[in-house]
Parts: C-alpha cells; structure tokens; sequence
C-alpha cells in the first residue's frame, strides 16, 4: 500500500503523495525552472522520498510558459573560474536521485506544458509516458555553450528517437517543434494547452488503478531488454509472471475477466 506524504515546497520543486498518485511539480517558473546547486540539495531525498512511499503513479509537471530550461547558466557564469568542480558538486548529489525517479517500479508520467532545453530534457523524458503540450519547443542548448549532455538528456532521446535522431538534435542545437516530436517518438500525446491537464488526469486514473505487480514487471521488462538475449529475456519474463501471479490483484483479474467485470485492485 502507499503512504502518505505532505505537501512540501522547496528549491523550486513542490512535492506530496495522497491517495496513491505522487505529484512533483517544478514552482520556480521565474527562474525558466532551470537546475542548479540548491536543487541538487534537495531534489534528490524528495525523488528519493515520493519513490519509497510506493505510490501507484508518479505525475511531474511545471508551472510557468517553460518546462524546465536545463541547469542555472547564471550561476554557471558565476562560477566560471572553477566551472568543472561545480558541475561536477552539483551533478552528483543529482545522479542519485533522478536514478531513483527513472528506476521507480511504478508508472512516470511527464506533463510538459512548453519548452524544454538542457537537462529538462533527460527530465520530461524519463518518463514511461510523456504527455506534452503543441507549446513544446525541444532545443539541446548544449553546443551554444560549450558543454555537453547531462543528467539523462542524451540517454533518454537515444532511448525515445534513435541514436542518429538523437545526435543530429544535439549536434544542430535547432528547435525541434512539438509536431517533430510527436513523429520521432520523443512524447507519447500532444494537446492542446487547455486539454493537457485533463488529458494527464485520465492517465492518473488508469494507472492509480492498475495492479502495481504488473505495471512493475512490464517496466523492468522494457527498460533492460536490449542487453539480453532472447532465452535470457524469456525467463525473465517467466519469473516476472510467477511473481505476478502469486498476487492476490492477479487473483481478483482473473475473477473479474471471467465475471465479464472491472477488476478492482488493491496493490497486494
């Protein structure tokens, strides 16, 4: 079962667990919700904190015309005599915490409601499902200032669009419009700006109520499947159902199919 966490506000990030369904919202919409040394101070125990409560949905959304615009280049300048040293103390307290979000054995669902650039980009994409609005606008940003990818952001394109897709984003640094993204396969929906909301509710609702075994196997299954080789996928898969079926959800499925009614699943 899922606990419960109080709604708490700090380093532009907002989080709460209630009734199963985690929400982490970026609230720094003046600040392009961008990333940088006082995010990494905090983000990662509340990554960590919303994966341990066991919800049965994880929703990251932004306030603000920008998702998120990737790290803090001001604060990059500001640091530009010893720029390495604080990336790197920025980064690695991060890493932690975004694997703990990326790896969550329940369903990620990303609502991006515009732009993103840099390191956003290896946060909306994380995502099992990417719901975005026709305001994204997807733009590296990494060459116009000398860097290269970080937190997830090349990962998670070559994963959704295909290395070469991938590189040419990356390397050309142009914008790329909702509509390219939709195509490539980098989101998953596009809506309309007022529909975006209720469009992510829906998902919410079918995942709140999924048998969390299930969603966890099917995670596990697709995430790693390109090291394996077929005979070591397939008994994967086997062990994952055992596990699956010794559920009493998968009980209450089977009941339900045959009775020709909704299964009602109580995360056991």
């Amino acid at each position: 079962m899922s606990a419960s966490l109080p709604c708490q506000r700090e380093a532009g990030l907002e989080w709460r667990v209630d009734d199963g369904v985690a929400r982490l919202t970026l609230v720094a919409p003046a600040d392009a919700n961008t990333i940088g040394y006082a995010q990494s101070k905090v983000w990662p125990a509340a990554f960590e904190a919303v994966v341990a409560a066991r919800p049965r949905v994880i929703v990251l959304a932004a306030e603000g015309r920008l998702f998120c615009a990737g790290g803090a280049i001001q604060h990059m300048a500001a640091n530009a005599d010893a720029l390495g040293p604080y990336i790197a103390s920025t980064l690695e307290p991060l890493h932690q915490g975004f694997i703990a979000l990326a790896s969550a054995p329940c369903p990620l669902v990303s609502v991006v409601q515009g732009p993103i650039g840099g390191a956003g980009i290896g946060l909306a994409l994380m995502a099992d499902l990417v719901l975005a609005s026709t305001t994204l606008k997807l733009r590296a940003g990494y060459p116009a200032i000398g860097l290269s990818p970080d937190l997830g952001a090349s990962y998670f394109l070559i994963r959704r669009v295909g290395a070469a897709r991938a590189q040419r984003w990356l390397l050309g640094n142009g914008i790329v419009t909702a509509e390219e993204c939709l195509a490539a396969g980098a989101v998953d929906e596009l809506h309309a700006p007022e529909a975006l909301a209720a469009a992510a509710e829906r998902w919410v609702d079918y995942f709140r109520q999924a048998a969390p075994a299930s969603m966890a196997a099917i995670k596990q299954l697709c995430r790693g499947s390109a090291p394996r080789e077929l005979a070591q996928h397939i008994e994967l898969e086997k062990q994952l159902l055992q596990s699956c079926a010794e559920t009493a959800d998968a009980r209450e499925g089977v009941q339900a199919f045959l009775a020709k009614r909704s299964p009602h699943f109580q995360g056991r």
